[in-house]
């Protein structure tokens, strides 16, 4: 039977909770901070797309690796380990002295932060094992990511103002302290002690399958259609082939496949990553858009985006306890309805008076996928076996990245080829100018402002206006794919009972697990 949770429990929550919160927001400055520590660092073009991109290709490609060993050594072992070492490596990466040691650094906070996830998230089905106190404790949990990144860019221009660069990176480490001391004295410690070791050619095979195929398609959504990227992908999908081979002729392997036998986990799981793939990559769109249509600063774009960030924050919170009354499923999949009238109205704002539309359609749209988030993530938990928790919230994770780079590559691509099939180049402009114009909106707002004001300006509205036709088709496609993958959801998980009143997987034997 299961045991409500009682105040231990919901105080160790605050202490994982922080150290989230902290870790959203030391990811969201970095946008910020990046000019100025470029300058300082002489960081060129590349080095600054390393800078950004490497900590999102270690998290993704140590996911499932950092899931399945915590479940194997102890789930609070890893959080404190992985704690200690996104600490130290985020002083490393404060007093870099070179652009090579800030990657580095990064690299190291992506391979810590990789453990950081799972766990909480592990420790959660252990904490909360009723359902409906699961589902609030994720939405808290997800709620504190969000905040984050809505604070992200107000803490960043606050520390920038006053302090250097490296001030930045500095934010998480009092709260992986704070929870290095509080950890061994609330957190309860979990592994399955009857479990093998850790298959390291598996290991391997889930890196080689899963970063070449995150990297291509960044690229994609960077560069268009070119051959090493293109490669990249495939050959991670040719490695993920094997590694999948392997997964079902190991006794023991690093991501257990007879999980996607249940049908709340696969469903869920596939919502969750067709969601964030259709909805999030509004977002490049929706930053591109405050900051070169209407000229805002990063500092305004992101008040701009506050009430998305808030509507997401509501729906957070509120989701779990509908789900007394409501089936998840239909609270999923009416979600998503709500999306698609955001995605709407983003769909139909012009570049004109269109401000109020696109923030108004992203406040919508993040509203109506909160339970897909929280409600998502609490089906992968805790249709799982308490022996695979971390292991379930690690693909939980990776399903996320994976959906947020493919929709990235998929409708960036789509908005780039309408764009450029749609910008007029005046007559006069030169053509290093044109090319530059025709590449990117940036790269045309960089052109229109070395031009004379005859032909620069109608060079920018032009572009402007491709990329607004751009975004629209962006939005329109994503409503209507979305449209299908709610009415998806609703179908497949229409028997799990309201409440969270999931069925309840099948214990192992007690002397099988150390719980303590």
């Amino acid at each position: 039977m299961n045991t409500a949770a009682g105040k231990r429990e919901w105080i160790g929550l605050a202490v994982l909770a922080l150290p989230t919160l902290l870790v959203s927001i030391d990811v969201f400055v970095l946008l910020l901070a990046l000019p100025r520590l470029s300058a300082d660092l002489r960081a060129g073009s590349t080095a600054q797309l390393w800078i950004m991109d490497v900590y999102g290709f270690m998290v993704a490609g140590f996911l499932i690796t950092m899931g399945t060993l915590g479940d194997r050594i102890g789930r609070r072992k890893l959080l404190l380990a992985g704690a200690a070492a996104f600490g130290a490596a985020s002083v490393l990466a404060a007093y870099s002295t070179s652009a090579a040691m800030l990657i580095v650094a990064r690299a190291l906070l992506g391979i810590a932060g990789a453990t950081l996830a799972p766990s909480t998230l592990g420790l959660i089905g252990t904490m909360f094992t009723v359902p409906r106190q699961r589902a609030v404790a994720i939405s808290v949990w997800m709620a504190c990511f969000m905040s984050g990144a809505a604070l992200g860019p107000l803490v960043a221009g606050v520390l920038l103002d006053h302090f250097w660069w490296g001030s930045v990176f500095l934010l998480g480490v009092p709260a992986m302290v704070l929870l290095l001391v509080l950890g061994p004295v609330l957190l309860p410690e979990y592994r399955d002690t009857k479990a093998g070791r850790i298959d390291l050619p598996s290991v391997v095979l889930s890196l080689a399958a899963i970063l070449p195929v995150v990297y291509g398609l960044k690229e994609l959504a960077r560069a268009g259609l070119h051959a090493v990227p293109a490669g990249a992908v495939v050959a991670g999908a040719i490695f993920g082939w094997v590694f999948v081979r392997r997964q079902r002729r190991l006794e023991d392997p690093l991501l257990d496949l007879r999980l996607f036998a249940r049908r709340a986990f696969g469903a869920a799981l596939g919502s969750m990553m067709f969601g964030t793939m259709l909805m999030g990559a509004i977002m490049m769109f929706i930053a591109q858009y405050f900051q070169l249509v209407h000229g805002l600063s990063p500092l305004r774009s992101g008040l701009c985006m506050l009430p998305g960030v808030g509507g997401s924050l509501v729906s957070f919170l509120v989701s779990p306890h509908l789900t007394r009354w409501v089936r998840p499923a239909y609270l999923i999949g009416g979600g998503m309805a709500v999306s698609v009238c955001g995605l709407l109205l983003i769909a139909r704002a012009d570049p004109a008076s269109g401000l109020a539309a696109v923030v108004t359609g992203f406040a919508v749209t993040n509203f109506g996928a909160g339970p897909m988030v929280t409600l998502g993530t609490d089906l992968v938990v805790g249709s799982a076996p308490i022996e695979r928790a971390g292991s379930a919230a690690a693909m939980n994770e990776t399903s996320g990245e994976f959906g947020f780079a493919l929709g990235i590559a998929a409708l960036g691509s789509l908005g780039t080829a309408v764009y450029r099939g749609r910008i007029t180049v005046p007559a006069g402009v030169p053509a290093d100018a044109a090319r530059a114009a025709r590449d990117t909106l940036a790269g045309a707002t960089a052109a229109a402002g070395r031009l004379p004001a005859r032909t620069g300006a109608p060079l920018l509205d032009s572009a402007r206006e491709a990329f607004m036709t751009g975004m629209h088709m962006a939005a329109a496609v994503s409503a209507v794919l979305l449209v299908v993958v709610a009415v998806a959801v609703a179908v497949l998980l229409r028997s799990v009972r309201p409440a969270g009143e999931t069925a309840p997987a099948e214990p192992m034997e007690a002397a099988d697990l150390e719980c303590v």
